[in-house]
């Protein structure tokens, strides 16, 4: 979303877009993003723990096998991206 959030403001807004590239936390994800396509190892952490906080829910909400099989194809490209990208 961080990176969402940027490219967005960088069509919108030049002052929110420099304020977030300036910001002390969020900075540098997004500049490691733009230069190296770079992502850090505590980010793709949490965003392993959120794919499997997604799927976990629908397991426990009983979605349909044919769409929890779809959910899994789905998210483990996601985390195949997100763990093949360099660290930043």
């Amino acid at each position: 979303f961080l990176l969402l959030a940027a490219f967005c403001f960088a069509r919108s807004s030049e002052r929110l877009h420099a304020w977030l590239l300036n910001h002390p936390r969020f900075g540098p994800p997004i500049t490691a993003w733009a230069e190296r396509r770079a992502i850090a190892r505590t980010a793709k952490w949490a965003a392993s723990g959120s794919i499997l906080a997604a799927f976990g829910l629908s397991v426990l909400l009983g979605v349909g096998l044919p769409v929890l099989a779809l959910q899994a194809a789905v998210l483990a490209g996601v985390a195949l991206f997100i763990w093949t990208r360099p660290e930043g």
